[in-house]
């Protein structure tokens, strides 16, 4: 398998239709989840929203790059998201989410080996591989999250 289609393959796994690490995903995870769930506080924990729209925030600001644009994210803004105020809002965000995690992953599998090893943005952001990784690895940290902060939600309405 080249490496474009295995990272492709890895990214789709953690956001679209994967459960081999995991034993789920972030479609499995946030699709039945509604809005009140979504933003229900759990002590100082970030909300289901907030995690969805950080990892979203990423895969936007990454796609821009990948169409031609700058890097124009930056950490301290990953967090700062419209308020989700009804079922529609949380839909949206949801729908986003997954649209750019099928872009996102559509155009890895469609890269040429050697931009793998190429710098990404700046050398001293590494290469694309690295950052494609590191995708694969932020979007775990933060599926587990919510995979437990949906488990106590669950458990507290029952």
């Amino acid at each position: 398998m080249s490496r474009n289609q295995f990272i492709a393959n890895r990214l789709r796994e953690v956001f679209l239709n994967g459960r081999w690490i995991a034993n789920t995903n972030y479609k499995e995870q946030i699709e039945n989840v509604t809005w009140k769930q979504a933003t229900q506080k759990i002590g100082s924990l970030n909300t289901i929203a907030a995690l969805t729209y950080h990892v979203n925030y990423y895969l936007g600001g990454i796609l821009n790059v990948f169409n031609g644009g700058e890097l124009e994210i930056r950490d301290k803004y990953s967090f700062d998201f419209p308020p989700i105020q009804s079922e529609a809002d949380w839909r949206n965000l949801v729908t986003e989410f997954l649209l750019n995690a099928k872009k996102f992953s559509d155009h890895v599998e469609k890269m040429d080996d050697s931009k793998f090893d190429a710098s990404f943005v700046y050398e001293q952001y590494g290469t694309y591989q690295r950052n494609m990784e590191g995708v694969i690895e932020h979007a775990y940290y933060h599926l587990g999250q919510i995979s437990l902060i949906k488990k106590i939600i669950l458990e507290t309405e029952t």
